[in-house]
């Protein structure tokens, strides 16, 4: 993973003092409130519900030892005992004390991490798949080019102060797990007579305004990485609305200009631009990718790893369910990618301890070469654990609350911090989720179920994603009372799709006998081998509509 320069330790040391100055002006009373919220905002740092709430920057999910017990210490020692897994990769503190904000953000930069850009109307945490060089289906490791747009947004003066927050995903797999069709830019790792390049999607989002990005272009050559994305954003700026911060998203002026038109205008632009010094050049390419080398890898035996999991897989039925829903495929003979689950029943979905992070700092070293990723689905992964070390681990895992056999589950679902801390929220996220735990504990009947994405948010700004999954949840306001409307048939993947409206929304109270009849629905209908998804598509959203409005005689 990438380590911090000289330069990069100067200028996170230098923001840092700069904004331990403005936070002393500001209580001073020096600084009025709006003068102080744009300042706050480019330290990541919000005014929430209940406290303040700062967001830490975890560029495309890579963290080290070194920085989970950082993170712990500062939980520990400045919050309450416990972050948040964010569903862009971040970090979030959610009882930090103002003045103490600075003081954090100077222990973030002793171990290579900060808070910049992730609030504002700037580029924000560049993102990609947790599974990212590892993956079995990956035609070229993306995080070179996540750490390229990185070093190249981070400060950009030009983009600073955008109309509106803006967000880039890159995949380099042939399966995308980086929602990249609903980013402001999404970029897709392709490969035209053997030279490496992107197709660009351009103007995807969810909040108020859901819309699915459209094509501007179909091969990029590497090389022009940064000069083009410098394009869009120089129209985007140009063009975007500033007027009306719900139409300022970069999807707002794509389909107002038309995608096409859109992108004659980037392609104007970018021919101005083309060959300055934004250029790539080999030797920058090769030095992003300099920064993600191999671990030391063993040579092992696969076919015998095999045949040991097996065998404890039919001596233990608990270890066996695991292996199969936490445990995937490596690109390496021998080895596999571990999800350890944040979703234990009771507890926020991606909230972490500051104990369990020193375990899992602790876990990486000894089973995966003291690197973790964190995931677009809130949970935690160790990508490069041994075969043959795979029941120790899970022996280890299963006291300390990670081994709940759910990735992929119904029960693995996304879902905001909501009314419980979000001053935005309309309605409470988190008793949802817990009900609908509760309501579907067999772990047979959800095995049964097949790979469901159920996604929560608490408003219409969808950091729960609602809008892309198999069954989205919204929190919405009437008259002060929260009720919650559910949406069918979002996909975040290669068959990119925004959920419909089922119809009007239900008192909390009811939501886990709503989910039960949706998906009675499912089990009625599905045929062999079919998932939700396609179930979904087959019979269309009626008959769903039909079975949970139906009055009862």
């Amino acid at each position: 993973m990438y380590v911090y320069d000289e330069h990069d330790h100067t200028i996170i040391r230098e923001r840092v003092k700069q904004f331990r100055n403005q936070t002393n002006r500001y209580l001073a009373g020096e600084i009025k409130e709006e003068e102080f919220l744009p300042l706050r905002l480019q330290n990541g740092l919000y005014v929430q519900r209940l406290a303040p709430m700062l967001r830490i920057a975890v560029p495309y999910g890579m963290l080290n030892a070194r920085q989970l017990r950082k993170i712990a210490h500062i939980t520990r020692h400045y919050d309450k005992g416990y972050c948040h897994i964010t569903t862009r990769q971040n970090i979030q503190l959610n009882w930090p004390k103002l003045e103490e904000v600075p003081d954090i953000l100077a222990e973030l930069a002793e171990v290579e991490m900060h808070a910049v850009q992730t609030s504002g109307n700037c580029i924000r945490n560049v993102t990609t798949d947790q599974f990212a060089g590892v993956a079995t289906d990956e035609l070229i490791d993306p995080r070179p080019y996540c750490e390229i747009i990185r070093q190249w947004s981070t400060f950009h003066p030009e983009f600073a102060f955008l109309p509106r927050k803006f967000k880039i995903a890159v995949s380099g797999t042939a399966e995308d797990r980086a929602a990249i069709h609903f980013h402001d830019i999404g970029l897709q790792i392709v490969k035209q007579d053997e030279n490496t390049g992107f197709k660009v999607f351009v103007g995807g989002g969810l909040g108020r305004t859901p819309v699915i990005g459209s094509v501007i272009r179909d091969f990029l050559p590497e090389k022009d990485l940064l000069t083009y994305l410098e394009a869009i954003l120089r129209i985007y700026n140009l063009h975007g609305r500033r007027d009306n911060k719900y139409k300022a998203r970069i999807k707002i002026l794509v389909k107002a200009k038309t995608p096409a038109v859109f992108a004659e205008m980037v392609e104007k632009e970018w021919q101005t631009i083309r060959d300055s010094q934004s250029l790539l050049t080999d030797r920058e390419i090769h030095r992003a990718k300099s920064f993600f080398t191999e671990p030391e890898y063993e040579q092992l035996d696969e076919l015998a790893a095999n045949e040991k999991l097996q065998k404890l897989s039919a001596e233990n039925k608990a270890f066996g369910h695991w292996l199969r829903q936490n445990v995937s495929k490596h690109r390496l003979n021998g080895y596999r990618a571990v999800t350890l689950s944040l979703k234990p029943t009771g507890i926020a979905p991606g909230d972490i301890t500051d104990s369990q992070l020193e375990l899992i700092a602790d876990l990486s070293e000894q089973y995966s070469f003291g690197e973790v990723r964190t995931t677009h689905e809130q949970n935690i992964v160790l990508a490069d654990v041994p075969c043959h070390l795979l029941f120790d681990l899970w022996q280890k895992i299963v006291p300390a609350g990670f081994a709940e056999a759910n990735i992929g589950t119904l029960n693995d679902m996304i879902c905001c911090p909501g009314g419980d801390f979000c001053s935005l929220a309309n309605a409470k996220s988190i008793p949802v989720a817990e009900a609908i735990q509760r309501q579907f504990s067999d772990n047979d009947y959800l095995y049964d179920l097949g790979n469901i994405n159920l996604n929560i948010s608490g408003c219409m700004n969808a950091c729960g994603h609602h809008h892309i999954g198999d069954i989205g949840v919204l929190g919405v306001d009437k008259k002060g009372q929260e009720f919650y409307q559910i949406q069918l048939g979002g996909n975040a993947g290669n068959q990119a799709a925004l959920g419909k409206v089922l119809g009007p929304a239900f008192g909390r109270e009811e939501m886990p006998a709503i989910i039960q009849k949706i998906l009675d629905v499912y089990l009625e209908n599905r045929t062999a081998e079919e998932e939700f998804s396609q179930t979904y598509q087959r019979i269309g959203i009626e008959s769903f509509k039909e079975r949970v409005y139906a009055k009862a005689h």
